[in-house]
């Protein structure tokens, strides 16, 4: 027999139970039937919007490369945690030195030049006094000394350039952190020709994490900076954390047809049991009230026999919704002015009081091996 054939004859002899009951306790004139029932109580309701993210590092730092050539050498791996200046992997220098020594020696050539130059103006100067050369020369002489001048600085600039070049062969750490992501090998070749190849990413601390969650437009009116937060990961689903939101951004995003405002929410991850990329279950505490009237929404939709339903209440608060009290053995009908719901408690502001025992539906209790068993109508088992 399939499962759906099973539960068709359950809820048929449910049903048929039910029915029963409720004729024969209404022909008999006795007591009410057993009756599946709800207290009013003291308790929190929110509303709560329900978001779905991924945690991230407060800062991420991508290191890359400003230049081609083979990675020598590689002095941090995953989860290294570095600090500021620290080098962390070294590209070959070898094609770097040669230039920067090739720079040197241009600009010693260049130097030279400028000192023969200098002399021969310095040459110039005195014949000119003598008045044993002619004009021209003398501008020749002094054009002679302003280009070695120039010569000079522009081997300079090359041999800052070349060793520039040489510096940046040493990667370092950017900030402090921990490494999160290596993507290089030793021996590996990069190639930083049209975009620097990203080499590491570093988190600069782990501590404090940021979920980027999806609000979709129907909810997004409703959250706030400021707001807490609750969420869940799948590798501790036995645990709510809690977070605050502190961005709201207004770019939008299409998803599927639907449109989604990113929400930022800062979260402590002080005990580090929160890892980067992990997707996140997060309810947005968008309105919240503590030590209120309460009671479970099964109540205010109670399903009943016709013949066991009271009139209705004479006086009825303006959308209110109406209850079915026990009070000495017998079903009286109250309106009820409902409050904040959270989808299983609604606060209860006027109609009943604390302690209060409401009916949901009729529950045919029997014993067998020492267990009860009780068979309410309608949706109300799923509560």
């Amino acid at each position: 027999m399939t499962k759906g054939k099973v539960a068709v004859i359950l809820l048929l002899l449910a049903g048929a139970a039910t029915w029963w009951a409720a004729n024969y306790y209404s022909s008999s004139g006795e007591v009410l039937p057993p009756l599946h029932t709800e207290q009013v109580g003291h308790g929190d309701v929110s509303q709560r919007v329900v978001a779905y993210g991924r945690l991230e590092p407060v800062q991420k730092v991508t290191v890359g490369s400003q230049v081609s050539g083979i990675v020598d050498q590689i002095f941090v791996d995953f989860n290294s945690v570095v600090e500021r200046g620290q080098v962390i992997a070294q590209i070959d220098p070898s094609t770097f030195e040669a230039e920067v020594s090739s720079a040197q020696a241009e600009l010693e050539s260049a130097e030279a030049g400028l000192d023969l130059a200098r002399t021969r103006w310095e040459r110039v100067q005195e014949l000119r006094e003598r008045q044993f050369i002619s004009p021209s020369e003398v501008e020749e002489a002094s054009s002679t000394l302003r280009q070695a001048e120039a010569q000079v600085e522009v081997r300079r600039h090359a041999l800052q350039r070349a060793q520039r070049e040489l510096d940046r062969c040493t990667i370092k750490s950017p900030t402090d952190g921990i490494v999160i992501s290596r993507e290089v090998d030793v021996g590996q070749t990069v190639a930083a020709s049209l975009s620097a190849p990203i080499l590491f990413e570093l988190a600069a601390s782990l501590d404090r994490m940021l979920i980027h969650a999806s609000v979709s437009e129907a909810d997004i009116g409703n959250v706030l900076e400021g707001q807490r937060a609750t969420f869940r990961v799948d590798a501790h689903r036995d645990r709510n954390f809690e977070g605050e939101v502190i961005q709201v951004r207004n770019s939008p995003m299409m998803e599927d047809n639907v449109v989604h405002y990113e929400t930022i929410i800062a979260v402590d991850n002080s005990e580090q049991l929160l890892k980067p990329g992990m997707t996140t279950e997060v309810e947005i505490i968008t309105e919240e009230k503590q030590d209120v009237m309460r009671v479970r929404n099964t109540a205010l939709r109670a399903r009943l026999p016709d013949n066991l339903r009271p009139a209705d209440p004479d006086e009825a608060f303006d959308d209110g919704r109406t209850v079915y009290r026990l009070q000495n053995g017998e079903l009286v009908a109250h309106s009820v002015r409902t409050g904040l719901t959270d989808g299983v408690y609604t606060e209860i502001l006027e109609g009943v009081s604390p302690g209060d025992t409401l009916a949901v539906g009729l529950s045919l209790r029997s014993e067998q091996n020492g267990n009860d068993r009780s068979f309410m109508t309608g949706s109300q088992a799923q509560y």
